[in-house]
């Protein structure tokens, strides 16, 4: 199992958002502010099995606004040792 932490522009989280849930995809996002792009952003946490983190990633890279010069989104793909639901 994998954790994807994506990191985006605000005004593309809704549509990122319809995109991942329409696809099966349990989403958390969370709005925030960094320095990735200077203004509001979204973070999202998608929990995803192995051999579906491509098509997370695709999602993202489908519903995101592209903008020359502008990166669309950050994303980590980080291993989880442990998952539980209590």
């Amino acid at each position: 199992m994998k954790i994807i932490v994506a990191i985006l522009k605000d005004s593309d989280s809704e549509a990122v958002t319809q995109g991942l849930t329409s696809d099966g995809f349990r989403v958390t996002r969370i709005a925030s502010t960094g320095g990735f792009f200077k203004k509001g952003t979204a973070t999202f946490f998608v929990g995803v099995d192995d051999d579906k983190v491509d098509a997370a990633i695709t999602v993202l890279r489908e519903k995101t606004t592209v903008v020359t010069g502008e990166k669309r989104c950050t994303v980590f793909v980080v291993p989880v040792e442990r998952f539980e639901q209590i």
